[in-house]
């Protein structure tokens, strides 16, 4: 297969009353995944996510919605604060705004994934409601069940949070906040799976 670099593009996503930034990145027309960022905002690691989504193949779209406007955590305190000052119904639709510009830019199917405090706004935003209580992975998936909504639940037992975040800034961030090693095969199959998501 050959390499080839996606270039990332800055665009403006109206909603109501408000507009946000995202970016977007991969083919047009393509299968395509909202990425909604860790709580550090739109930086290098989700944008590595985005990147590696979009290179899958047969090729993807990935759109990252800036939820901070513009804000970054340049550490922990920091990314834990604008996490608590986010308004969180808010940050659903701007979700949700991002998955109907991919639907109505050329997308016919779209899905979500979340890293850290994205993949709790990702539940939010597949179940439409404003606040979603803490569950752990397994009642999730035995709720999706029992409640008829197709779903795929993957646990990967031993690994940390954040484990996909392998840059090398990934790592040393990781490694700062006492989180384990990386897991080379986890990784690996983590993004497997994920090459699957936008197909089905």
């Amino acid at each position: 297969m050959s390499r080839f670099l996606l270039r990332r593009q800055k665009i403006q996503i109206q909603r109501e009353d408000t507009a946000f930034d995202a970016y977007i990145i991969g083919k047009e027309n393509a299968p395509a995944i909202v990425v909604v960022p860790e709580f550090w905002g739109v930086y290098f690691e989700v944008k590595n996510h985005a990147q590696k989504i979009a290179s899958l193949a047969p090729g993807y779209r990935a759109l990252i919605p800036d939820l901070y406007r513009g804000k970054v955590g340049l550490d922990v305190a920091e990314a834990q604060h604008l996490m608590e000052s986010l308004d969180w119904p808010s940050a659903v639709k701007d979700i949700d705004a991002s998955l109907n510009w991919l639907k109505s830019n050329g997308s016919s199917k779209v899905g979500i994934t979340g890293f850290c405090l994205g993949g709790a706004l990702s539940i939010a935003s597949a179940v439409s409601v404003p606040e979603v209580d803490a569950v752990t992975a397994k009642q999730l998936e035995e709720k999706l069940e029992s409640s008829g909504v197709p779903n795929e639940v993957n646990i990967y037992a031993g690994v940390g949070h954040a484990f996909l975040n392998v840059s090398p800034e990934g790592k040393q961030m990781r490694k700062n906040m006492g989180m384990n090693d990386d897991d080379p095969a986890a990784v690996e199959l983590a993004w497997w799976k994920a090459s699957a998501l936008p197909t089905k």
